[in-house]
């Protein structure tokens, strides 16, 4: 484990220290699992984007069909 120094205004500080409390922990291992879960999330959403960007374009129709007019997909017959 890496000893680090945090500077923290006293009302971060103070809730942090609470909010480490509330769930039987010291600050030093509440701060280290927020940052965790942090790095854990921003990790998962840059492969999940990166599996997104790797795919082919789908195809939004078939060859020779048509797209539906503005006014058939956007007709509501319950508010005319």
């Amino acid at each position: 484990m890496k000893n680090i120094t945090l500077t923290l205004d006293e009302k971060t500080a103070s809730r942090a220290r609470i909010h480490a409390a509330r769930r039987d922990m010291s600050l030093s291992r509440f701060v280290g699992e927020l940052l965790h879960k942090t790095m854990r999330e921003s990790r998962e959403y840059e492969m999940a984007m990166q599996r997104y960007l790797a795919k082919k374009p789908a195809r939004l129709k078939s060859p020779g069909a048509t797209y539906p007019s503005r006014e058939s997909v956007n007709d509501r017959d319950g508010l005319r």
